[in-house]
């Protein structure tokens, strides 16, 4: 062990603010981070590539006076551009794909902040999983158990954080991609609002409007911080999120009121719950009682059926796109090329009419409006993080013949999380249990806009029940 023997007791803000006092040097919290990838990541292959030096170029430059200043930070192989860095999005397709000239706006932002960047983690084919089990890099293992997996598609982010190698990571999420890891690996995974942060310049919005970039975190205050530096419009975007009252990190551990809470197992798409996340769920229902929130059992009324479908009319055209978009390659892949569940996803949204699609879009707005509707009764809902544990490598694998039992099997592991993508509310998991030594979540869902309610209460919760010990049993 390195002479920062201290790093993994600190959070994001709480390196920083070592970096701060002097008591520690941006170089010396990069080779903690370093050493801890080295010695961890053979056992659960989070990270894919290893950007050591460009970090090391950085702080020899002069790191920009931020709130993360001199903070280690990895990037997913999906969506944060990098200038001069190759993303291959988790697919042998784009292996060879020439790296963007400039920083995506997020990356900038990012770097603005003081963060910095020394890798880039595994993510499965395009983002089309709940896993991250991709055949370019092979399988990202969940640290609490390394037959199982971390979670996708951010899946390499989460493990990260989880196996402690840094204490948060950039991920993004489409359908559940922060949270499904995030409750798989015990640590926070908060989705933003839609358009929180920006895709500028190389996008208006991903998937339809489903996906939005921000990070897993180990504590609440490091996401609210996190969210602070990056969230805003960027030039041209089509949308943009309603602006906070107030810096998110001021939310943390300010006083919620006696919120309105309400609680559900019961799926959008009916799929059945397991006793674990039932028991956590109720004993969050009871935590929340007990610091005063008023709490009631009541499912919102919204058009559950519809969800799975509406998100795969999107998902399924705009993976048509996404495979015709290598810069340089100037055609689709061949179905040899890209994994049978990325084939098949395409070949799928091949059938997709405009009417189709326009209707999807309309049927998610639907669902917008009628989960406003229960918000105004409602500050929380609390649902299971997840429906399961984290099952076993290769139950998601995109390798599958049958493309509609991988879709089936993805909505059943995870069926609280897609619905919160096509209405773009702010949805975030915690890891507030525990049952056979994994983690298991409860996910918070607010109103559009309303990160601000998450953030004080999930601070209530966290102070409540803490769950930054015990640690995965790994190996130093």
């Amino acid at each position: 062990m390195g002479a920062f023997a201290d790093y993994e007791q600190y959070d994001a803000l709480g390196l920083a603010a070592l970096v701060r006092q002097g008591k520690v040097t941006p170089a010396a919290v990069l080779e903690a981070a370093i050493e801890r990838v080295e010695a961890r990541n053979g056992q659960v292959n989070a990270v894919v590539l290893r950007l050591y030096d460009h970090a090391r170029q950085a702080i020899a430059a002069g790191l920009p006076d931020g709130p993360f200043r001199g903070v280690p930070y990895l990037l997913k192989d999906l969506t944060a551009s990098l200038a001069g860095v190759p993303m291959t999005r988790g697919s042998r397709f784009f292996a060879d794909a020439p790296p963007p000239a400039a920083d995506s706006e997020h990356v900038h932002r990012l770097k603005q902040a003081g963060l910095v960047i020394f890798g880039r983690t595994n993510t499965c084919e395009l983002g089309l999983s709940l896993t991250c089990e991709p055949r370019l890099y092979g399988p990202t293992r969940n640290p609490w158990d390394p037959a199982r997996i971390s979670g996708g598609s951010s899946g390499g982010a989460a493990a990260a954080v989880g196996a402690r190698m840094l204490p948060m990571a950039h991920a993004t999420d489409g359908f559940g991609s922060i949270r499904a890891p995030a409750a798989c690996c015990g640590i926070v995974g908060l989705k933003p609002t839609r358009a929180r942060n920006t895709f500028a310049p190389y996008a208006g919005e991903g998937l339809g409007g489903c996906s939005v970039e921000h990070a897993v975190t180990l504590s609440v205050r490091d996401s609210a911080a996190l969210l602070d530096c990056t969230a805003g419009p960027g030039a041209g975007d089509p949308y943009v999120a309603p602006p906070p009252a107030r810096p998110f990190l001021e939310e943390v551990g300010a006083d919620p009121g006696r919120l309105r809470i309400a609680w559900t197992a019961a799926a959008p798409n009916g799929a059945p719950v397991e006793p674990a996340s039932l028991r956590v769920l109720r004993e969050t229902a009871d935590l929340c009682a007990g610091l005063g929130h008023r709490v009631e059992g009541a499912n919102p009324e919204m058009d559950g059926p519809a969800v799975v479908p509406t998100f795969f009319t999107l998902a399924a055209a705009n993976t048509v796109v996404n495979l015709a978009s290598h810069p340089t390659a100037g055609r689709s892949p061949r179905q040899d090329e890209v994994e049978r569940v990325t084939w098949a996803t395409g070949e799928m949204g091949k059938l997709i009419g405009a009417t189709d699609y326009v209707r999807a879009t309309q049927a998610a707005h639907r669902l917008g409006r009628q989960m406003a509707a229960f918000h105004a009764r409602h500050d929380v809902l609390l649902t299971p993080g997840l429906a399961i544990l984290p099952p076993r490598l290769g139950w998601l694998d995109m390798m599958m013949e049958d493309v509609e039992e991988y879709w089936r099997r993805v909505f059943a592991f995870s069926p609280f999380t897609v619905c919160f993508n096509l209405t773009g509310q702010p949805a975030l998991v915690l890891p507030l249990g525990r049952a056979e030594g994994l983690p298991v979540a409860v996910q918070l869902v607010a109103a559009y806009g309303r990160e601000a309610t998450l953030f004080r209460l999930a601070a209530q919760l966290e102070a409540a029940r803490p769950w930054r010990e015990p640690r995965p049993p790994l190996a130093f």
